[in-house]
């Protein structure tokens, strides 16, 4: 999908933002609820490159963020009706994203130590791939040892350059909150970065 990116002049009537529109999203999202699929199409055109990135980012895997970017794009088809224009349509997206990505942490997880439990019971723990390195390194990252609610919030706002505004309306927490937690995840790294530097 990101491959075949329609030019904006061939976005359908209504698709392309007006310069001063505090939500250009907004119309394609009210006709992707009334059911006209090419403003559908338009709407994740637009964003599907973002949301891919945030789940790359939260994930630390291109396949995992491919899977999960997928069936938000699969859901959106039956969810874009419950968008209520209480924030910017980019803004619920990058919501629906975070949440997906944690579903994706939890069921994981649960696998990962069902899996762990059985291979060692049998005796059957295969050697490390390159995707297990990949992995490992992406743990070992600075990013991924804060806090899921931190890396969250940093991804969105460093990352995607959210507001701390929109980064709470999509994550669900109140703007002071997220100011918190950036203060938070910089007090963190900045301790790791000391600790790793023996000062």
């Amino acid at each position: 999908m990101r491959d075949n990116a329609m030019p904006l002049r061939d976005l359908p009537p209504g698709s392309a933002p007006e310069p001063d529109d505090p939500d250009p999203d907004a119309g394609l999202a009210a006709r992707a609820a009334a059911g006209e699929r090419a403003a559908f199409e338009a709407l994740l055109r637009r964003h599907y490159d973002r949301m891919h990135r945030i789940a790359w980012r939260l994930t630390g895997s291109r396949d995992d963020a491919e899977d999960i970017v997928q069936e938000v794009c699969c859901a959106l088809a039956e969810r874009i009706g419950t968008f209520r224009g209480e924030a910017k349509v980019s803004t619920w997206l990058f919501g629906i994203v975070a949440n997906a990505c944690r579903d994706h942490h939890r069921r994981g997880a649960r696998l990962s130590r069902l899996r762990g439990g059985l291979a060692v019971l049998a005796g059957l723990a295969r050697p490390p791939d390159g995707r297990d390195l990949f992995r490992r390194t992406w743990l070992a990252s600075e990013l991924a040892r804060l806090d899921p609610a931190l890396r969250e919030t940093v991804v969105l706002v460093v990352g995607e350059g959210l507001t701390h505004a929109e980064a709470g309306t999509a994550l669900g927490v109140a703007e002071s909150t997220i100011s918190w937690r950036l203060h938070e995840a910089r007090r963190r790294l900045t301790l790791s970065g000391n600790d790793r530097h023996g000062a």
